[in-house]
C-alpha cells in the first residue's frame, strides 16, 4: 500500500519538474520571438520588453522573404529531418527488437557497439565522412545528411527502445506466434504500438539537433540549393555587420517546427521519460 500511495506523488514532482524545465527552455525561444518584430534599436536598447507601436516592424521578416530562397531552405530541412526520423526509428527500433528479443552469441557485445555512438561524437570522424561522400558522388546532396544524420541517430534510438523492447510482454509475442503471425507482423503490429511513447522520445530527441545542425550543411551540403534553413540563416550574419532582425526572424521561422513537434507528441514524451519513474 505505502508503494501505490507514493506513486501518484512521484508522478506529480516529476511532471512538476518537467514542466519546471520547459518553461526555463522556453524563455529564451520567448526572448527571441519578441525581439523578431522590434527595431535594431529597441532590441539592444531594452531586450526584455515586448514590442509596442514605438518599437514594433517586421523589417526582419521582410528580408528574410527577400534575401535567399527561405522557403527552398525550410523545405530541405524538412525533408532531411523527416527522412532521418523514419530510417532511425525504423532500423533503430528493428534493430531494439533483435537485441531485445533474440538470444544469441555475442548479444550483450553488438549492444554495446552499438551504444558506442552515444559517447563518441560523429564530427570526429568528418574528414573520412566528408571523403566517403565525396566517392561516392553524393556531396551537395540531401543524401548525404540523411545518411549522417540516420547513423548518428541510431546510437541512442536502439539504446533507448532496446529497454521498452524488454518490457514487452513475452506471453503476447508468443500468442501471435501461436496463430501464425511472422516476426515481421509482431514487430509492426503487436510490438510498435505498445512502444509509441519511447518512439515519441526518440523522435523529438533526434530531430532537434538535426533540425539545428550547421556543422554538416556546412561541409557536406553548401550548395545553394541544398542549404539548410540553419546554413541559410548565416548570410544574415556577416564579418562586421550583422543584421539582427533578419537573423532572429529567421530564428523565430526555424523553431516554429520544433515547437509544433514537441506539441504533437508533449504527452507521449513525457510518458516516455516517466515510464520507469512512476512504476
Amino acid at each position: 500500500m505505502s508503494n501505490a500511495r507514493a506513486n501518484p506523488f512521484n508522478s506529480i514532482a516529476v511532471h512538476v519538474a518537467l514542466l519546471t524545465y520547459t518553461a526555463i527552455a522556453l524563455f529564451p525561444v520567448f526572448v527571441i520571438l519578441i525581439n523578431s518584430f522590434k527595431s535594431r534599436k529597441a532590441i539592444f536598447r531594452d531586450p526584455l520588453a515586448l514590442p509596442d507601436g514605438d518599437t514594433f516592424t517586421l523589417i526582419g521578416y521582410q528580408t528574410v522573404m527577400k534575401q535567399g530562397d527561405f522557403f527552398l531552405y525550410f523545405q530541405n530541412s524538412m525533408i532531411v529531418t523527416v527522412a532521418t526520423l523514419f530510417f532511425v526509428l525504423l532500423f533503430g527500433a528493428m534493430a531494439a527488437f533483435a537485441l531485445a528479443e533474440y538470444r544469441f552469441k555475442g548479444n550483450l557485445l553488438l549492444g554495446l557497439y552499438l551504444a558506442l555512438g552515444i559517447m563518441i561524437p560523429i564530427r570526429i570522424g568528418t574528414v573520412a565522412i566528408l571523403e566517403m561522400m565525396v566517392a561516392s558522388g553524393l556531396v551537395n546532396t540531401l543524401w548525404a545528411l540523411i545518411l549522417v544524420y540516420t547513423a548518428q541517430g541510431l546510437p541512442l534510438a536502439v539504446f533507448i527502445l532496446s529497454e521498452f523492447m524488454r518490457q514487452v510482454s513475452d506471453d503476447l509475442k508468443n500468442a501471435g506466434r501461436i496463430d501464425g503471425l511472422s516476426e515481421y507482423t509482431i514487430f509492426f503490429r503487436l510490438v510498435l504500438p505498445l512502444v509509441r511513447p519511447a518512439m515519441a522520445t526518440v523522435a523529438v530527441f533526434n530531430m532537434i539537433p538535426i533540425w539545428n545542425d550547421l556543422w554538416f550543411p556546412l561541409i557536406l551540403a553548401p550548395a545553394e540549393e541544398t542549404k539548410t534553413l540553419t546554413l541559410g540563416s548565416q548570410v544574415f550574419i556577416g564579418q562586421f555587420v550583422t543584421d539582427w532582425n533578419a537573423v532572429l526572424s529567421a530564428l523565430s521561422m526555424a523553431i516554429l517546427p520544433v515547437m509544433i513537434l514537441y506539441v504533437i507528441f508533449s504527452r507521449q514524451l513525457i510518458r516516455g521519460i516517466t515510464s520507469g519513474a512512476v512504476k
